[in-house]
């Protein structure tokens, strides 16, 4: 029989095949013949209209094209994520400033959030869905606003060949060796730059966060509920983990896109003079904004053709009005109104299962966190690792993980159709495995990368002053770092290693000379450490009183692996328990209910979990800074951690966040004895405790 391809009835395609096709109900052949396409279940709008969109009316182009969506808008979180510490470095924002900017867009969802998912969730859902997007798209392009608006930086340019390029080769080098002489030893005290400290673009960087906010209340109250409206209970699981699986590859898509970036220089059309592992190295974090709202804006406006109703579904309902004439109104049909918010938001609070949820998801998302907003920085200090790798190996192979998760379970869940109890149980096995494997990185730092606890004073800072540099003037000199190579010992700025000279070799500075805070030496040496430790032939022959660009290098690879693999697990076993989190949530409500449930949800996690938790984070990593960079009347961002306190903050606080959350997931966990997941579940449990109790009686 030829299916009618304008009522969105056509034969199933290869992508199909990958999804669990909702098989018609019985009296379906019955009402197809009568069904008839409506507004509501008609795809495009206005003119754009007619078969060949109907064609795409299915779960599966939604299932592909939200999940497309998903990975790109994931994608720019993500992005932000692993060029923060670049933007930081640009414009001397410190860490707590960077959480206070990074919870605007959860400003927005405390506010807008629950109101937001029930008005929205009674329209038209993949249009408030688009209308989300382009606020998104806005958010990215005003993140790379800053670089337009303020350039590469004076101390970005400086350290490229062209900056002060001259035809006069004379005054390329008065230039180079002015540039020099700015961080070495200097008989008068330093200046600063009011620009290097401007508040401007952090200000911009936060009205972005806040516009992006709406999109993230309408992208995640709505999407997922229109999925689940529009397939069958026993599909859900598989379909909602394909979307989620499509989802978790933004983060790498991201990270990925964070990378190049990171590998660029700031001002592609220039030639830096350092190497990408130099801690003043500014990637072109800007690029990566640029294309990720192009994409955005693509896919948010695909994502508008689609229905109010798929046909499908429609179809379904139609069927089942025909098998029961007479039905009760249904609830979804109720006019929105505030005095029926009000009634929804008391239900939902009245659901102690949820509310256990609510608690044990905001202790995850709180104490996981760091590892979310500060990754990066914190490989680049715990296992000196450059920020184009940090971002590249989080998004590849932690994020890979996430999305093997994904999958595994939702295959799981379809085929087996584990009760809400197990489903339960399972969430409190990966809160315990989670917790288990924070706990483990207190283990895995690189105590050749720390600083000795000798060098810090008592009031946290690194001891820097002594006498051979204590009249250099070295308060407002960049950060520099040099490294002595014969004794491996690495220098915030040749200022502080008390150097006076330089050698000016092939248009830049070699190394500096004449370093009075290193240990007197009889006689010059040849020197002798491990390869990785030499960066030239020609540094061989230096003076045991020169230095040489760059921080001494530090093998940490064996900590580092051991903590990526441990990561990969936890992104595994975390991810395994997110469509088991989604189901029990959305079936211990109403029908009517869920898109208000996820977006009071949302709220809660942006009001307890996601505002705090960056502004809590940011201040106690601020807290472990050894050396800050300083601007004219306040400090910038920090140039120096003191990396065993930075890890032991981070791995103690988020381990007993997560714990805590375990509990109330054992909360979950007792409430979920009653609860129905699947429509094939209802009386047979009844039934056979009836058959037990009947035979205890006889």
């Amino acid at each position: 029989m030829k299916e009618n391809t304008e009522n969105g009835y056509q034969n199933a395609t290869e992508l199909d095949k990958m999804l669990p096709n909702d098989k018609d109900p019985p009296d379906a052949t019955q009402t197809k013949s009568t069904f008839e396409l409506t507004e509501d279940t008609t795809c495009g709008y206005w003119c754009f209209r007619g078969p060949f969109l109907q064609k795409f009316a299915n779960k599966t182009a939604y299932v592909i094209l939200y999940g497309m969506l998903g990975t790109v808008y994931s994608a720019t979180f993500a992005y932000f994520s692993g060029s923060i510490t670049t933007m930081e470095k640009r414009f001397s924002i410190p860490s707590r400033n960077i959480g206070i900017i990074t919870v605007g867009n959860d400003i927005v969802e405390v506010l807008l959030g629950g109101v937001l998912g029930y008005y929205a969730g009674k329209g038209h859902r993949p249009r408030f869905i688009a209308l989300g997007t382009y606020t998104v798209v806005i958010f990215c392009y005003m993140n790379a606003l800053p670089y337009f608006i303020y350039g590469a930086g004076e101390k970005a340019e400086a350290l490229t060949v062209e900056f002060g390029s001259s035809q006069n080769p004379n005054y390329t080098r008065v230039l180079v060796e002015n540039e020099a002489s700015s961080v070495t030893c200097q008989s008068g005290k330093g200046s600063c730059r009011e620009a290097d400290g401007t508040i401007w673009p952090q200000i911009i960087l936060f009205c972005a966060q806040l516009i992006a906010g709406i999109g993230g209340s309408l992208f995640g109250t709505l999407g997922f509920t229109y999925m689940d409206d529009n397939t069958k209970k026993s599909t859900t699981p598989l379909v909602l983990s394909v979307s989620y699986f499509l989802r978790t590859l933004g983060p790498a898509l991201g990270y990925g896109i964070s990378s190049l970036t990171m590998k660029m220089y700031i001002n592609p059309s220039l030639t830096p003079t350092i190497g990408q592992t130099d801690p003043r190295w500014l990637g072109a974090w800007w690029i990566g904004w640029l294309i990720l709202g192009t994409l955005l804006a693509i896919m948010g406006s695909l994502v508008s053709l689609f229905p109010k109703v798929l046909p499908k579904s429609a179809q379904r309902k139609q069927a089942a009005l025909a098998k029961n004439p007479n039905p009760e109104k249904p609830p979804e049909e109720e006019k929105a109104s505030f005095r029926d918010m009000l009634k929804t938001f008391r239900r939902i609070s009245r659901t102690p299962i949820l509310i256990c949820n609510y608690l044990a998801n905001i202790c995850f998302f709180f104490g996981y966190s760091p590892f979310y907003y500060f990754l990066p920085k914190y490989m680049e200090n715990i296992y000196n690792v450059s920020a184009s790798n940090a971002t590249l190996v989080t998004g590849v192979f932690g994020l890979g993980f996430s999305a093997m998760g994904l999958l595994v379970s939702g295959i799981v869940i379809t085929k087996f159709k584990p009760k809400a109890r197990y489903l339960a149980g399972w969430n409190v096995f990966s809160a315990t495995f989670i917790a288990c494997g924070l706990f483990s990185f207190s283990l895995l730092g690189c105590p050749a990368n720390e600083i000795k606890e000798s060098d810090i004073t008592t009031s946290g800072d690194l001891d820097v002053y002594h006498p051979c540099n204590q009249n250099c003037h070295c308060e407002f000199v960049k950060f520099s770092p040099v490294c002595h190579q014969p004794t491996n010992t690495t220098f915030i700025s040749p200022c502080l290693a008390g150097c006076t000279g330089f050698d000016y070799k092939d248009g830049m500075v070699k190394s500096y000379s004449n370093c009075s805070c290193i240990p007197s030496a009889n006689e010059t040496m040849s020197l002798n450490w491990n390869s990785g430790n030499s960066s030239s032939d020609d540094s061989q022959s230096l003076p045991w009183s020169s230095v040489v660009f760059g921080k001494c290098p530090v093998d940490c690879s064996k900590q580092f692996f051991m903590f990526l693999a441990i990561t990969c697990l936890n992104k595994f076993v975390g991810a395994t328990s997110r469509a088991s989190n989604f189901l029990i949530s959305v079936r211990s409500v109403r029908e009517q209910d869920k898109s208000v449930a996820i977006g009071f949800g949302m709220t809660l996690y942006s009001l307890f979990a996601f505002i705090p938790s960056p502004i809590m984070f940011g201040a106690l990593v601020d807290k472990t800074c050894l050396v800050w960079g300083k601007t004219c009347g306040r400090k910038g961002n920090c140039w120096l951690y003191n990396n065993r306190q930075l890890k032991n903050i981070i791995v103690y606080t988020a381990t007993a966040l997560v714990s805590i959350g375990l509990l109330f997931d054992l909360g979950v966990w007792f409430y979920s004895k009653e609860l129905k997941i699947f429509d094939e579940e209802p009386e047979k449990e009844p039934e056979k405790k009836e058959k037990k109790s009947s035979i205890i009686k006889k």
